[in-house]
């Protein structure tokens, strides 16, 4: 596998500053089981990836085994989202590095509202990278579907 915009390489992974192929994308996906509440076809992954502001793939060979995205006007509002990690590859530091890249990027385009959508047992991890919970009072809702 070819890639041209190689960020850092660490431990046998490359991690990448492209999205990746639709099909690597949603393999990985599957992983975290969202899909069984989404039911994304492969079109709207495809569409869905080609909206983000910034991606960030992680590799081990030709295998994604990792991945985050920002959502972003690029200058006021970023919002860091699907970051996975496959199951198989977790506490390797490879979310970590993910993490840190996209918070890089917003940093030097000088982003200053960055926030995250993250599952409730994960707090934990962005807690130790400076993420808390929106206060109950802040601004800030959510759609009931």
């Amino acid at each position: 596998m070819e890639h041209e915009r190689k960020l850092t390489s660490s431990d046998a992974i490359d991690y990448l500053e492209e999205s990746a192929p639709t099909v690597d994308y949603l393999d990985l996906f599957n992983t975290t089981g969202w899909n069984d509440a989404y039911c994304f076809s492969i079109k709207e992954i495809e569409q869905s990836i080609r909206n983000v502001w910034y991606s960030v793939s992680a590799y081990h060979g030709s295998q994604m085994v990792g991945t985050g995205s920002i959502i972003s006007d690029g200058i006021h509002h970023a919002l860091i989202v699907n970051m996975i990690v496959h199951p198989d590859f977790q506490n390797r530091g490879i979310g970590t590095k993910i993490l840190d890249l996209l918070v890089t990027k917003c940093k030097k385009h000088r982003i200053r509202d960055i926030q995250l959508f993250a599952a409730e047992n994960k707090f934990p991890f962005y807690r130790k990278y400076g993420f808390m919970p929106r206060p109950e009072n802040a601004p800030g809702m959510e759609l009931a579907m």
